[in-house]
């Protein structure tokens, strides 16, 4: 490891080691129309109040659209919505094309029968490398049905 640390790579690899969580982050551009990402950045800030964070690579195409909207809901995926993940993860042209979705009451975008959602409003914005640290108030949510869609080592998986 040189001072400046390893490098990406062998950085990606490190992280490969810890299973994650998958969510797809949505919010709506200005004129309303509907944006998501797939992350598995996502982790408990503070219980009070209550805050979680999510990293947004700068070169996102939902960048933008995240750091002008007042709201984003993180949805954390079930185990049957693999497709879906890869489908928000890729350069798709129309990511909600054929995806099931409602607006939620405050008109946040909720994918169908994710395994929860959390709704949030944005709190504070970090830059962080070439990524912006999300960080959003928890105001609403629901659990969903099922289990977890899981991430580790460059695949997915469910628990067992």
């Amino acid at each position: 490891m040189s001072a400046g640390g390893v490098d990406s790579a062998v950085f990606r690899g490190l992280l490969g080691r810890f299973a994650t969580g998958v969510a797809v982050v949505t919010t709506r551009t200005a004129d309303g129309t509907p944006i998501g990402m797939t992350a598995s950045s996502l982790a408990s800030v503070s219980l009070e109040p209550p805050l979680v964070s999510v990293c947004i690579d700068h070169a996102a195409a939902i960048h933008r659209a995240i750091l002008a909207a007042p709201a984003f809901v993180v949805n954390i995926l079930e185990e049957s919505q693999e497709a879906i993940s890869r489908r928000f993860a890729g350069e798709h042209p129309d990511r909600f094309d054929g995806i099931g979705y409602r607006a939620g009451d405050q008109g946040l975008v909720l994918l169908d029968d994710a395994h929860a959602w959390i709704e949030c409003a944005r709190h504070q914005l970090v830059e962080a490398g070439d990524h912006t640290i999300v960080i959003g108030r928890v105001t609403g949510g629901a659990p969903g049905q099922g289990r977890p869609l899981l991430y580790y080592r460059g695949g997915y998986g469910a628990l067992e």
